[in-house]
């Protein structure tokens, strides 16, 4: 079925780490064992305080769900090693029904390619030069199936000189001098001259030696080889016991790595003209091949989208995925599918209030450290049960996931805004904490909310604040840009801007100025933010 990732949006909250990794345990414990939680970027101090609070590490992160080579079905051809022969190259072609193959070194790292072309290139070369140069011992013997009846008292390892086939007697023979590798029947005279002039090697093609002709040249130091095949089958085989690495293409190869993009890779496909390319693993090492027919119909990655369903705050590459499913608690916004899926979305204040209820009607029971983190997620997205957005549901699902484990809602919330307006953080930093980006009617609006207990002390840095924002919404070409300094005790927002004053002022009835007005009783960024900017655009 392969792998299927839970993602909550950019810049993720509390609210969207631990709803993914509840709804991807709820899965896996109901048998699919596919699901795997994911994010998008860090994690804040919060949920990371309360990740550590009840044991878990943060979900691993993507940057992106663009397919990718390991998306592709690709080929997984044997990788040969450079010393093996083209004979055995070229059979495991054929048993494989490929015309290329990776060839690589002893610890799996790509040497080059070998394909049919460079096989039969190397062989019509053959018809000129019948020369071989060091050709190793081994390989010769294996391929021609001999067996050595007198190594002449040099044990050598490899064997050089021009082939030749041992004319009938009284004929005129094309060959002379020790620097030969002469093929010989059942010719007592040819084998006699072949050992007088101490060629290199003589092969007897199916023929066994005379042992008293042998015992004519005793000081001879030519090596003696006997093969059951006839002379014309040797006299092609043994140019097949060349090792491939002589003849494969090495160098400048065209590969691809599994975490290289189909994008990128079809661009390059499209300019070179080899048939099959190598793909290469994280430690260089090939794992198969891919040719132009892999890129026309790639898998794609399955996503399960939570805690939003806007395309502006998704995963990036979403164009190129699967997607399967949306559990939120925002309005509907933008994102499209190609097929129905399906689509969870409910009035609450969190979406791990959701998932836990998708928990109940599984009949699966959270684990009681599992339990304690949905707590807090649905603490922290209803401000502690202040937020506007909160209902019945999430409070009487953060009291019973309570009771599972082990935990009073005091505890939990104690330690959820601790330091979450730390002085050792950048502007930017805290700003980009919990920021989203919105598209309404013709504006591109950045909201970023702050969850504190003490407002005034962070109004302190609102210089510093406006300068970041300031920096952000010319880098990022936002028509405004937003602060929520949302205050758990006071039970109320200062609001920071940039952007125009009679946009705030109409939207939340205040008179606004210097870049700052404070909104009593507003919680939430979902509730009372958004939707009043909406009305006032749409």
């Amino acid at each position: 079925m392969g792998k299927i990732y839970v993602v909550g949006h950019r810049n993720p909250d509390t609210d969207a780490v631990v709803s993914a990794m509840a709804y991807a345990a709820l899965r896996n414990a109901a048998g699919d064992r596919d699901y795997e939680a994911v994010r998008l970027d860090h994690v804040s101090d919060e949920t990371k305080r309360m990740l550590e609070k009840f044991g878990f590490k943060a979900p691993a992160r993507i940057r992106d769900v663009r397919t990718q080579v390991m998306d592709i079905d690709f080929d997984t051809p044997p990788a040969l090693e450079p010393s093996v022969t083209l004979d055995r190259a070229w059979k495991t072609m054929n048993e494989q029904n490929t015309t290329s193959i990776p060839v690589v070194n002893p610890d799996g790292t790509l040497y080059g390619t070998l394909s049919a072309g460079d096989i039969a290139n190397y062989n019509m070369n053959t018809i000129t030069s019948t020369d071989v140069s060091d050709l190793p011992l081994f390989n010769m013997l294996g391929v021609i199936e001999g067996t050595i009846i007198k190594d002449g008292g040099k044990m050598i390892d490899t064997v050089s000189g021009n082939i030749v086939i041992a004319l009938p007697s009284g004929e005129s023979s094309p060959w002379e001098g020790k620097d030969n590798i002469v093929l010989c029947g059942d010719q007592p005279d040819m084998i006699r001259r072949a050992l007088s002039e101490n060629v290199n090697v003589l092969i007897l093609c199916s023929v066994t030696a005379d042992q008293s002709l042998l015992d004519e040249f005793p000081d001879c130091s030519t090596c003696i080889v006997y093969t059951p095949f006839d002379a014309i089958r040797v006299s092609k085989l043994i140019y097949q016991a060349a090792p491939i690495g002589r003849t494969c293409s090495c160098g400048d190869v065209v590969c691809f790595h599994l975490t290289d993009y189909i994008d990128d890779v079809r661009d390059k496909v499209l300019k070179s003209r080899f048939r099959s390319y190598p793909v290469l693993d994280g430690d260089d090492k090939v794992v198969g091949t891919l040719s132009r027919y892999h890129l026309l119909r790639p898998r794609r990655k399955k996503i399960v989208l939570v805690d939003h369903n806007e395309s502006a705050q998704a995963v990036p590459g979403l164009d190129q995925a699967e997607l399967l499913e949306i559990i939120d608690h925002h309005r509907l916004a933008d994102i499209q599918t190609v097929q129905p899926i399906h689509v969870r979305n409910e009035p609450v204040g969190s979406t791990t209030t959701i998932v836990a209820e998708m928990y109940q009607e599984s009949g699966i029971t959270p684990s009681k450290n599992m339990a304690g983190l949905m707590v807090s997620a649905i603490l922290s997205d209803t401000v502690m049960f202040k937020s506007p957005t909160c209902t019945k549901r999430d409070i009487a699902m953060a009291e019973r996931l309570c009771r599972i484990a082990g935990v009073t809602i005091e505890e939990v919330g104690a330690g959820l805004y601790d330091s979450s307006a730390s002085d050792s953080r950048t502007a930017e930093q805290l700003i980009k904490t919990d920021f989203k980006e919105f598209h309404i009617a013709e504006q591109t609006l950045g909201v970023s909310q702050i969850i504190c207990v003490d407002s005034k002390k962070m109004l302190e840095r609102k210089e510093e604040f406006l300068e970041t924002m300031e920096m952000m919404k010319k880098k990022n070409g936002y028509d405004m840009i937003i602060l929520m300094l949302t205050d758990v005790l006071v039970e109320g927002t200062e609001l920071l801007y940039i952007g125009n004053d009679e946009t705030i002022s109409f939207a939340f009835s205040v008179e606004a100025h210097d870049n700052e007005v404070f909104l009593p009783g507003v919680m939430s960024r979902k509730k009372q933010i958004i939707p009043m900017l909406t009305a006032l655009w749409g």
